[in-house]
């Protein structure tokens, strides 16, 4: 019995040492050691829209390169100081705010804590003294446009909507580009095409007053504009589709929505009631990001990343009502407003 005893117990250490080589011998990711970091704008990480497009960067380069992720969820604005006080702690590499909301916490974190590196996403820096905040950005208003011009096109009645969360510009922007494309359908084939819930001239319009998911606000305003006669609808506010689709059925109409950063018709339930969306491609925003520090070792700096048709930061999602003519015409106006020869604004 001894003698077997020995055998098996010099079978297991032989085990434990192939296994002590070969964990030894397995490739090291390159951006083992840095800590990337996010604090969520209100609502949850799977929000289905702004944080979860941000999230979603963080984990491909957490299961890409290796890189630890550390993340805070906002339940409200109380918890922006707080969460963002906890990766400082947390002595993370790089730290994400998610949103326009976030503006004031992550400038008032980056300028007291400068050995830090931050980012803004949707937001701004206040003080270009600010180096080690930088703030990631999209020319919306280029790829709404398309939207408009979509929009006016697949219309029926050529009456469109638009209405946003709240009258900021990383609303409006959207609204903008959006009527002015839908203009564009109308001065081409002398169509008439009605815009409700944005006047850009006045800059007067329909907003929700928050960016509450699937706000019952929202679906007021939605119901309005389809009894205007609106048949393709672009909410401004995230996650606003399911209550657009309730205002939808209730109506009894056929009408079409546009979704807003990223691609809802990829969702089950919104099968069939894209027309498109408007992409804001924050996933790969934060992933180069976060690839320059862990993976190719680039000095951070404030510089500002702007998102755009011409680098595929911005842009419309493929449906099957983006298709033949329209979708030719869609890539001539692209092509137009990357070389310079059309104005999203006008």
């Amino acid at each position: 019995m001894n003698n077997v005893s020995r055998k098996a117990l010099a079978s297991v250490a032989l085990a434990a040492a192939s296994l002590l080589v070969l964990s030894a011998c397995a490739p090291t990711k390159p951006g083992a050691g840095y800590i990337e970091c996010g604090v969520s704008d209100e609502g949850s990480w799977t929000d289905k829209s702004f944080n979860e497009s941000v999230m979603d960067g963080l984990m491909k380069a957490e299961d890409e390169f290796g890189v630890e992720l550390k993340s805070a969820e906002s339940q409200s604005s109380e918890d922006f100081a707080a969460n963002l006080d906890s990766m400082v702690a947390a002595k993370c590499d790089v730290i994400f705010a998610v949103g326009y909301n976030l503006v004031d916490a992550v400038n008032a974190a980056a300028v007291a804590n400068p050995d830090l590196n931050f980012v803004t996403v949707d937001g701004f820096v206040k003080d270009p003294a600010t180096t080690n905040l930088k703030p990631v950005g999209y020319k919306m208003q280029e790829s709404s446009y398309l939207a408009g011009y979509a929009a006016a096109a697949y219309s029926t009645s050529k009456v469109v909507g638009v209405y946003g969360g709240v009258q900021i510009d990383a609303v409006t922007d959207f609204m903008n580009g959006f009527y002015y494309g839908a203009k564009k359908y109308e001065a081409e084939t002398g169509t008439p095409v009605k815009v409700v819930g944005w006047n850009p001239t006045t800059k007067t319009g329909d907003f929700i007053g928050g960016f509450e998911p699937n706000s019952p606000a929202g679906k007021v305003i939605a119901a309005g504009q389809i009894a205007q006669g609106a048949d393709v609808l672009l909410p401004v506010g995230g996650n606003q589709f399911g209550a657009l689709s309730e205002a939808i059925s209730e109506a009894g109409v056929d009408a079409k929505m546009i979704g807003v950063d990223k691609n809802w018709s990829l969702l089950d339930e919104y099968k069939g009631k894209m027309l498109t969306s408007i992409e804001k491609r924050m996933t790969q925003a934060v992933y180069d990001i976060v690839k320059a520090g862990a993976v190719d070792k680039t000095a951070f700096t404030g510089d500002a990343y702007t998102g755009t048709l011409a680098n595929d930061g911005t842009g419309l999602s493929e449906t099957e009502f983006i298709t033949g003519d329209l979708k030719t015409k869609l890539d001539e106006l692209k092509a137009g407003i990357i070389d310079g020869s059309i104005d999203p604004l006008s």
